[in-house]
């Protein structure tokens, strides 16, 4: 799995999971989702930003910010600064929000995983 941190004036962009999907429904997550078969993470990390927000980001070349690894699951996060677009949610069948928090504003909401407010408030130091 792949996601994007995005990064704008102290904050980070979150999705909320819809109550409907199979996996960390109605939960906060970083935008991302699945490689493809024969996809390298970086194009996936383009792919799925481009499919859930609508942006358009250059394929990282530098390794991930971090690695979270669950029971079912590891995933690749890259900070992601600069984009093309405005972020907005194409993807309702999978979200059904997008916020702007900070690190503070993160710990109040449930989030689809207990690290990410660390993850949250390194990326913002």
């Amino acid at each position: 799995m792949v996601a994007g941190l995005l990064r704008q004036q102290g904050r980070v962009l979150l999705c909320h999971r819809s109550p409907q999907r199979h996996w960390y429904p109605d939960t906060w997550d970083l935008p991302g989702g699945h490689l493809e078969d024969h996809e390298q993470p970086p194009q996936a990390l383009v792919r799925e930003l481009w499919e859930e927000l609508g942006i358009l980001v250059t394929p990282p070349t530098i390794e991930p910010f971090a690695h979270v690894q669950g029971p079912d699951f590891r995933m690749d996060v890259w900070l992601v600064d600069e984009w093309t677009g405005q972020p907005s949610n194409d993807s309702s069948d999978e979200h059904d929000a997008l916020a702007w928090v900070n690190a503070e504003e993160a710990l109040g909401l449930e989030l689809a995983d207990a690290r990410l407010p660390a993850l949250i408030e390194a990326a913002l130091s």
